[in-house]
This record gives C-alpha cells, structure tokens and sequence, in this order.
C-alpha cells in the first residue's frame, strides 16, 4: 500500500462504534501504524513518522479523544482496539504496529486479540514486574477518575506524571511553565483513565502472566533505552519471555522520551526489524 507520490494526506476511518479516528498517511511501502502514549497525539509521533515514511506507507493516528479524533460515548479497551482494527482494514488488511510506552501496551493487545499484525515494533512499555519497579499506587484509577470528575485537570496530569511515571516533581513544575505544553497535556488529561484500563493490572511488581501476550504471534521487537530506569529493561525481558517471537535490544543513551527526542535514533531499529528495502 502507498500513497500516491509519497505525499502526506489527512483523513479518517470510522469505528465500529462510529468513532472517527483521525490520521495522517505519507510514504510508500508496507503499512505502518504508530500508536502514541498517554496524554500524546499524532504530534508527538510526527517526526518519527517522517523518518519512516522513506521505507513505509506510515499511518500516524490519533487515538479516541485526542486531536482530531472523535470519542464514544463509553470507554473500553476493545474500542481502542476496533480502532487499530479500522486502520488495518483501512491499510489494506494487514500492517506492522509501532506503540511506545501504554501505547506499545494497546498495541500488544491488538495483536493478542488475532487482528491481521505482520510485525510488532515496542518502546518501553511500562510494565512493573518487581517491587523494585516503579507504578501508580493502590486505587490510583480512582483517584484520577475523582480529579477529573471535579475538573481538576492540571491535578490529575501532575498526578499521573509524579506517581505513575514517576518523574521528579520539579520537571513537572517546569513543564506548568510552559503554557502550550501544559494546555495541551491538560486537554487530554480526560484520557488518562483509558491508558490506566490499557495497562491493567500489570503494574503491580508482579511477575508478568503470560496471557493474554502469550497470544500475540507476529513477531516483536522490544526496545528500550540505556538511561531510562532499569525496570523498563525488566518489563522488557519478561515480555520476551512470554511471547512466542520476540527480542530485546537496549539503545545506548536513550530514555523514555526518546520517540519524541530522538527519533532519529529509533527509526533504524524500527525499519532493520521490519524488513524495509534501504530508500531510494
């Protein structure tokens, strides 16, 4: 599948649930769908998808209740599912996935739930397989659902940010000092509880069952970076573990902002993995 001469084109497929979800498709090649993480929309996966373009027909989306994308009325992790499912369909019937962080969690589910996934390429999904790893705190969901049901936005991003991602307190001070940043974290704080219901109850530090990821059979590549905290190479090792077709590879002075940092950086990894022919 391509677009015709390479260009960018904007447009949409529906859901199942009627859902419009939004996406930008550039390049030729095989179809490519990026999946973004939490409080991220096609933007942050935009330059990614521009490296990649060169070997992929990539298809850069916005999940449900982000950017241009529509939402339904009721959320469930099977909606986001059908989602991937319409871009599938959408690519032609086929396609490799890439996700980062909860979004590489979705991604995983995608492929478990038997959708027509030709490779899988991971970055650092936030599983905690340890009591030495980091992850939200007991009844965290709840919490986050009561912050936003009062329209305390700008609270329940802080939040996430400092007990689920566990960033220092001070760097999301410096974030809320940056007016467009901030506001568009704030916008899409309402689906924060749609990557809580992605990760389950996988960020528990217990060890990682291997259902339902045991039923993923596209084979996966699972990257994570050399200073991102050592419970990502963790989790990324026991995924390994418990999928049919899958390796680890750790890239040397990356963390878990890289897709949006260093894009560069990921995207040789990415188009190795997926077999792309070198670009014209």
């Amino acid at each position: 599948m391509s677009t015709a001469s390479g260009r960018t084109v904007e447009t949409e497929v529906r859901s199942s649930d009627g859902t419009s979800i939004a996406f930008e498709q550039s390049g030729r090649g095989p179809a490519l769908i990026l999946v973004s993480s939490a409080l991220a929309d096609r933007s942050d996966t935009r330059k990614l998808a521009g490296i990649l373009a060169g070997h992929f027909t990539v298809i850069n989306y916005d999940r449900r209740g982000r950017g241009a994308s529509s939402d339904g009325a009721a959320y469930a992790v099977e909606r986001e599912v059908e989602d991937i499912a319409a871009l599938i369909g959408h690519a032609g019937g086929s396609a490799s996935v890439f996700g980062s962080s909860s979004g590489a969690v979705l991604a995983l589910r995608a492929a478990a739930a038997g959708l027509d996934v030709d490779r899988l390429a991971l970055y650092e999904p936030p599983f905690s397989v340890t009591q030495d790893d980091f992850g939200p705190p007991e009844g965290f969901a709840g919490h986050i659902g009561t912050l936003l049901a009062e329209d305390r936005r700008s609270e329940a991003v802080k939040a996430f940010m400092v007990q689920a991602q566990n960033m220092p307190a001070f760097m999301v001070g410096s974030m809320r000092l940056m007016p467009g940043v901030w506001r568009t974290l704030t916008g899409m704080a309402h689906t924060l509880p749609y990557d809580l219901a992605v990760m389950g109850d996988t960020q528990r530090g217990r060890p990682l069952e291997p259902k339902p990821w045991s039923a993923v059979k596209a084979p996966v590549l699972v990257l994570t970076g050399s200073r991102s905290p050592e419970g990502f190479g963790r989790a990324a090792q026991a995924l390994t573990e418990v999928l049919p077709d899958a390796r680890h590879r750790t890239l040397k002075g990356l963390n878990h902002g890289a897709v949006v940092m260093a894009p560069r950086k990921i995207a040789p990894e990415i188009i190795e993995f997926l077999g792309a022919p070198p670009a014209p």
